[in-house]
């Protein structure tokens, strides 16, 4: 098939390699302008951009979808179908009835569950069992669209978003190729959506790591695993951040702790009272420093039970 790709996100890149492994023809790759980053400002291609330059395809970065010129530029390009992968912008109805096949979309979730912007995050971050990506048929709302395709994965005991985000990628990729053969043989039976069990998937945002001790320990052991690797959950020691990387759920062995007292040092672990049981922290990263195990962390810092975080 010949496709237009939009799609912006390390995300979207698995997805782009297995159109053209499969041996679509890549039309034009749609992507975010790109944007300065680091101490010099200096500006960065988006992961889409780069891996389509790689392969020689052409790249058109417009700020706004909808504007005239850009409806134009779509309009002019052969292509049967549009993919659309994360890519940051609304899509108006005049793209999403363009072409032949539509706009088909890769959503990293269950649908109707997870709709918006952080749905791998969340299902981790709300202790999901399993996950899993929907191919879809885009509409004018906002994940609402007729589902073409699934596929589901199960949640490891310590899976993390990073984690999951790859395994979704690579999911993702390969029933994308899949959608797309029974697409055009005529095979997919769109099924349309029910409400969605879940909350919108809202964007995370850094003040989100902040951990509040008065939670449970189960319900901040899975907030920290679905915030790794961005944006991080932390807490503070003294007048210094200090990054949670790993925690596991451990016996709250003294009930007169008060939350976010740390109740147990052991040669390896930190032990901290939470509302409800408490938290072993198991990898960390304290401000300046570099992430390490608790242990190593232990070896070059002294810390005592009734020491108070956050």
């Amino acid at each position: 098939m010949k496709i237009i790709f939009m799609g912006t996100p390390d995300f979207s890149v698995g997805t782009l390699e297995a159109l053209i492994a499969a041996g679509h023809e890549i039309t034009l790759v749609v992507s975010q302008p790109d944007k300065p980053k680091g101490r010099g400002h200096e500006l960065q291609p988006t992961p889409v951009k780069e891996a389509a330059l790689k392969h020689g395809l052409t790249v058109y970065q417009p700020k706004k979808v909808r504007d005239p010129e850009v409806l134009e530029k779509l309009r002019e390009t052969e292509a049967d179908v549009i993919v659309v992968i994360a890519f940051g912008q609304i899509i108006p109805k005049s793209i999403l009835e363009m072409k032949q096949y539509g706009c088909i979309n890769v959503h990293a979730s269950l649908l109707p569950k997870y709709r918006g912007a952080a749905p791998i995050q969340w299902a981790v971050i709300d202790g999901e069992k399993e996950s899993g990506v929907t191919i879809m048929q885009m509409d004018e709302g906002l994940d609402t669209g007729d589902m073409l395709l699934k596929g589901s994965l199960e949640l490891a005991e310590d899976e993390t978003g990073g984690s999951l985000f790859d395994r979704l990628s690579t999911l993702g990729a390969n029933l994308c190729v899949e959608a797309l053969k029974k697409l055009q043989k005529g095979e997919l039976k769109p099924e349309k959506q029910g409400e969605s069990p879940t909350e919108y998937a809202r964007m995370l945002t850094k003040d989100m790591g902040d951990l509040d001790w008065n939670e449970s320990a189960v319900k901040l052991e899975r907030l920290i695993r679905g915030l790794n690797p961005w944006p991080s959950a932390y807490t503070k020691l003294g007048d210094r951040t200090l990054k949670i990387w790993s925690a596991r759920v451990c016996e709250k062995t003294d009930e007169t702790a008060v939350c976010g007292e740390i109740i147990r040092v052991t040669k390896d672990t930190i032990c901290v009272a939470c509302g409800e049981g408490a938290l072993e922290i198991t990898e960390l990263q304290l401000q300046g420093k570099k992430r390490m195990d608790t242990g190593a962390f232990l070896r070059g810092y002294h810390l005592e039970p009734g020491t108070k975080l956050g």
